[in-house]
Order: C-alpha cells, then structure tokens, then sequence
C-alpha cells in the first residue's frame, strides 16, 4: 500500500432515538481493523449526510427518497404522549387520539411525524426543536407526542408518557445511496440482518432485499414459506400429507384405487 492510499473506515449517521450500540459491537468484533464512526444527526439533516457521501449509511426514519436511497425497514416504534407526572392522563395505561382532543398538542419544527398539526388545540407557536417542547410540557404549557424512543432520550423525572393507540407511527430503517453500494456497506447490512460471519449471502442478495422492500414485499417472509402450505387454485391443500395419503392407497394397477378382493373359491 502506497502512503497515498486510505486505511478503509466506515462512517455511520444516525439520528435521535436510534441506538446503534449493539451493531456497533459486533462490527468492532467482525471487522476489527475498519474502525466505524457514528455520526449523530438531526433528522432532517440525515439524509443530506448521505447524499454528499460524508456518511456512508444511515440509520435514519422513513420516508426516504426511494428513486436515490435503498432502504431496508428495521422497527416501528411506539407512540406515547409526553405529560407532566401530575396530570390526569397518568391515570391510565393508554388514551387515543380523541383523548387529546381537549389538549393543547406542541408541534416542534422538528416533528419526526408527517402531519401538518397534530390533533387537539395548537399552542401559540412551533418549538423549533423536541428537545424545547419537552421543556413547554415541564412547564405546563402543552403534552407532545412522539416516538417512544425520543420519550427516553429526553427523560425528565417530573415528566412521564402513555402510549397512544391509535397514533402516528415512526419507522427506522437502514439507508445508503443506492448507487454506492459499497463491500462495507453490505457487511453492515449483514450485521443489522444477522448474517453469520460465514454467511454466502452477497452484493446481489442485498439489492434484491433492498429492491423488494421498496416493493412492499417481504424477503424474509417469503423465504420462511412452507411448502406445505400451498393451495390449489379450489382451494384445496396441496400439501404433503393428501399427497402421501394418495400413494398409500393406490394399488398395482394403475387406476389409482384399491384393487377389489374377489370371494376365494370352494373347494369341493
């Protein structure tokens, strides 16, 4: 290797509430001479981290761009609401939107949720970020809600949440520029998915995974299909047990029923 030449390194982005620690772990463990970085970044700034290719890949919230990024889906969140821990919605284990009806609802510029104002009465004006909203709920000024994960990322003893049921939802995902599908990237891909370090799964496999994602199929689903469980076009199973039932009850001729036993013959 000429001096000019960089070691390899891979730079990870991912944005508040995400916690990449455990990939983390056995990407120091599988490839310890590629030291990873994490680069935390605010959610609308994510992505352009990866279009300019100051990350790599991203573990960022969805929607993303599908015609620039591939993207394979990771988790959903819960949604809770974040209140004061002396209000009355402490009191039960879940509300609903109608719930909130009644409920001065902050709407921070930073909202991770694709709504143009959340339900219930707006307050007087939009936080510019979470973490400021979280400081107007402490004060009495309105209830937030958000991903469960930005709930423990901004914990306060004097605020707790509820989940709401019929909420919005966040979901995470892993993203990189589909056209710098790069060897490292795909190791990382691996990682997230749980491939075994000898695992014979490559390049191609990862787009296709990625491709039928962006579809709205699921890879992994139709690979745990058991044959069994196919059906006809009536209607009727397919499956093996009617197929050995069916060669067990046929006879030497051919015809696909038992052969008749004629009555044995009198001697006389």
């Amino acid at each position: 290797m000429t001096g000019s030449e960089e070691s390899p390194s891979f730079r990870l982005a991912y944005v508040p509430g995400v916690t990449p620690a455990k990939w983390v772990k056995v990407w120091n463990e599988r490839l310890p001479d590629v030291p990873l970085t994490l680069v935390q970044a605010p959610v609308a700034e994510a992505h352009e981290l990866l279009r300019s290719q100051e990350a790599d890949a991203g573990l960022v919230r969805l929607p993303v761009d599908r015609t620039f990024f591939s993207a394979i889906p990771l988790y959903t969140e819960t949604t809770v609401v974040i209140v004061p821990k002396d209000h009355l919605i402490t009191a039960v284990e879940e509300v609903s939107l109608d719930d909130l009806a009644d409920e001065v609802l902050l709407h921070p510029l930073d909202d991770v949720f694709d709504w143009d104002r959340p339900p219930g009465e707006p307050a007087f004006e939009r936080p510019a970020t979470t973490a400021d909203a979280i400081e107007l709920v402490a004060a009495n000024i309105g209830l937030l809600v958000v991903p469960q994960s930005l709930a423990r990322l901004h914990h306060r003893r004097d605020l707790t949440y509820r989940p709401v049921v019929d909420g919005p939802q966040s979901s995470v995902a892993l993203s990189w520029p589909e056209e710098a599908t790069t060897d490292l990237v795909e190791e990382f891909i691996g990682i997230v998915r749980g491939r075994t370090v000898n695992s014979t799964r490559g390049r191609g496999a990862a787009r296709t995974e990625a491709g039928q994602q962006r579809k709205g199929q699921d890879p992994a689903g139709a690979r745990q299909k058991k044959p069994g469980s196919a059906k006809s076009a009536g209607g009727k199973s397919t499956g093996a047990k009617s197929a050995g039932r069916t060669v067990r009850g046929r006879s030497g001729t051919g015809s696909g029923k038992p052969a008749k036993r004629g009555k044995p013959r009198r001697k006389w």
